[in-house]
Formats: structure tokens, sequence, C-alpha cells
């Protein structure tokens, strides 16, 4: 995907960045089984939820081969999304925002939920690139 950043350069987009503020750890199921403060969910860091999705492919970078999990995670507006270019820099970025509509697969969030499902190999279930562009501001 390419979007207009950086002295009106196109930029191939690669990664999604997830910062989010998660209201209720117990929203997770890894592995089959209910989270209950978040201390076995991937990519947990205090009270943030912090994974980075390859926006092609729709895999988690770093994912734990061989745990499966399901999330359904209330963020609202708590969250700080950015885009990233192949070598994982920064070209764009939805700061204390709502939830970007391409962060769910199988469900809508309507902007306050993180909604999907993670398989073995790390790759989001039913995933699409839904990504939209026009959802971003040029980090300036």
């Amino acid at each position: 995907m390419k979007i207009a950043v950086i002295e009106k350069k196109n930029v191939d987009v690669k990664f999604i960045k997830i910062s989010a503020k998660v209201r209720y750890w117990d929203d997770a199921e890894i592995d089959g089984i209910v989270s209950e403060v978040g201390a076995d969910v991937p990519f947990k860091t205090d009270d943030l939820w912090q994974p980075v999705i390859d926006i092609d492919t729709g895999i988690i970078v770093d994912w734990p081969i061989g745990t499966t999990a399901s999330f359904h995670f209330k963020v609202c507006d708590a969250g700080n999304y950015y885009l990233l270019d192949k070598d994982k820099r920064e070209v764009a970025s939805r700061l204390n925002n709502y939830v970007p509509d391409g962060l769910c697969h199988g469900d809508s969030g309507f902007g306050d939920y993180i909604i999907f499902k993670v398989d073995k190999t790390g790759k989001i279930i039913n995933y699409t690139n839904r990504i939209d562009a026009s959802d971003w501001e040029d980090d300036e």
C-alpha cells in the first residue's frame, strides 16, 4: 500500500504497529484459556498491547509459534496506531484515536474494539488488508 508522506513522496507501507491501552485483559484467550490479568498475552507491556502486523500477509511479527489466540480488546480512543515502512520506520500515525477499521477480522469493532483470532503460525484468521490510507495523518 502506498500513501503520501515525508516530503510528498510515496512510501510503501509494510506494517501496522499497535500501542493500545487495553481495558480488560480477560477479553483475550491464549491457547483456549481466558487471560485473567494478561500476563500470558503476547506483546503486553504494562497496560499496553503492542504487536506489529505485516499488512500484506496478516502475520504478527515475532509471534510465539505454536500459540493460538483470540482478542476482543476494548480500547476506544486509547490507542496509538502507526504505519511503518519495510524498515519499520513510522510514516503515518493515529494518536489517541479510535481503532482503525482494518484491525477487526471476523466481527466489527465500531472503532472501540480490536477483534481477531490468531492461528499457530501468527497469522490473523480471515485476514484481508483493509487499512485505508485516507484515515491516516502524515508524520512530520
